[in-house]
């Protein structure tokens, strides 16, 4: 993840007036009562003490967000509980149904780590070699520092190899498609740099989808296979994920099922969803039910059942390597509250899925918007407020009120060296921030040096003329603009 994916959620842009949103109920009225709640009951991530944190209701998030469509399945003691659509597949398309396809984007990392782990679980990888001696149809080039250091299939999966290339923005549909080979290398008509290791294996934590391409070959190398086959023998299959496939570009007679990629504007993509040759970190399609399934695997097996993994292996997956990560998911919390999650973030949809290690809760959520990603996670946190989860609840923050002059001197575009760009300023009586293009939110102050927003959990902190932009693990310099 980038400040390209942090600025991926447009917020406070004007409302778009769809067409009218369908809803498509795949859920017994057991749950109506439970959903409408839900539905209702959207929440911000960061809400300020003392004033009152009103709840938003889901099909207005969406107008005011400019997605088209969500789908949404609930994991509740073990199983899948229920599953709704809502929206449409493209303005004046069908409705989103449970059944409707959207790309994983990043959430193909899980499936990929899985498929690594069964694969050393049956002794044909070992996790601690050395990647190279796995690979045979590329070659890793050895990285900085003394001796010809290189990776292992570990550290790519927990992002601790120090490879380069955070994220791919895809192919559109009238751009010639690169061979992996090409990727690896950054070779035309790749679109992005040669993965690379730029900083000394196991030293830090550095997203890198460039990784993730490194074991997409490693294993196709390894088991002779190509990689959407050896998924669905590995994980698909046996996991009964039976609406998923690693392909791209989709076949033309799974189109009609898929939910079109739309910018921050809700204006479809030109020529439909994005073509990504690099399926581990980003290829697969897939529905929310099929991802609860994948979920639904893992808590068995890390429950002492029969999964795709053994407990033993289940356990190794969301042991913390660096950076509360462990291989192929961010791990969160301890006892009943311990939880395993991955974002995605392609271009055109945005998804969310969150699963408790040690009991039988989570959900998934996919959209085809380029700000799903905000509604998204207010969705989870309304989810959690149904259910009583032990986390995803919403952290109170305490403002403080900033003199006139001192925000008029915050004023002013600042740059995210190789990223992107930002803007503060005083509208409509109140200091915003526009953290893409002119999505405008408010911008509230801890301290005169630390600003903060509601939408997400991100931190602005200041120090003249720029500062760092924090959220989570991610921790990127910026400098005003000249």
């Amino acid at each position: 993840m980038s400040i390209a994916t942090i600025r991926a959620a447009a917020y406070a842009l004007p409302v778009l007036a769809f067409a009218a949103l369908p809803v498509f109920a795949a859920s017994t009225s057991a749950h109506d009562d439970e959903i409408a709640r839900v539905e209702r009951g959207l929440r911000t991530p960061v809400v300020v003490a003392g004033e009152p944190a009103a709840p938003r209701a889901l099909l207005e998030e969406m107008r005011r967000l400019h997605v088209p469509g969500v789908s949404i399945a609930l994991i509740r003691n073990g199983k899948i509980a229920w599953t709704r659509g809502y929206g449409v597949v493209y303005e004046g398309g069908p409705a989103v149904t449970p059944d409707t396809l959207f790309q994983a984007a990043s959430i193909s990392k899980p499936v990929t780590a899985m498929a690594a782990l069964r694969l050393a679980e049956r002794g044909e990888l070992d996790l601690d070699a050395d990647i190279n001696t796995v690979l045979t149809t590329w070659h890793l080039p050895p990285g900085p520092g003394a001796g010809n250091t290189s990776a292992t299939v570990r550290q790519l999966l927990s992002h601790t190899a120090g490879t380069s290339v955070s994220g791919f923005p895809g192919y559109a549909a009238d751009k010639p498609v690169p061979t992996l080979v090409q990727v690896l290398d950054g070779a035309p008509p790749a679109n992005t740099k040669p993965v690379r290791i730029v900083t000394v294996p196991g030293s830090a934590w550095r997203y890198s989808g460039g990784g993730y391409t490194i074991v997409q070959q490693a294993l196709i190398d390894r088991s002779g296979k190509p990689f959407d086959a050896l998924l669905l023998e590995t994980v698909l299959k046996p996991a009964g994920m039976a609406d998923s496939r690693f392909a791209q570009p989709l076949p033309a007679s799974l189109l009609g099922r898929a939910a079109l990629p739309h910018d921050e504007a809700g204006q479809p993509y030109a020529g439909g969803p994005h073509t990504y040759p690099e399926l581990a970190a980003a290829g697969l399609w897939t529905t929310p039910a099929d991802l609860a399934r994948f979920a639904l695997d893992l808590q068995r097996s890390l429950q002492g059942g029969k999964g795709v993994l053994s407990p033993r292996m289940a356990r190794t997956m969301i042991a913390p390597v660096d950076n509360r990560y462990g291989l192929g998911l961010q791990i969160e919390g301890e006892g009943q509250a311990l939880s395993f999650a991955h974002g995605g973030s392609n271009m055109g949809y945005q998804n969310t899925l969150f699963a408790y290690a040690r009991h039988g809760d989570g959900a998934v959520v996919m959209t085809n918007g380029a700000n799903g990603g905000e509604l998204a996670n207010s969705v989870l946190r309304a989810l959690a407020a149904e259910y009583k989860w032990p986390s995803q609840q919403p952290t109170e923050r305490k403002a403080v009120a900033l003199e006139l002059a001192a925000q008029e001197k915050l004023a002013g575009r600042y740059l995210v060296p190789g990223q992107g760009d930002f803007t503060i300023a005083r509208r409509d009586g109140q200091l915003m921030v526009a953290l893409r293009g002119a999505a405008w939110e408010p911008l509230y102050a801890a301290a005169p040096d630390v600003l903060f927003v509601l939408s997400r959990k991100l931190e602005l902190q200041m120090a003249g003329d720029g500062g760092r932009l924090v959220s989570g693990s991610f921790d990127l310099p910026f400098r005003r603009a000249e």
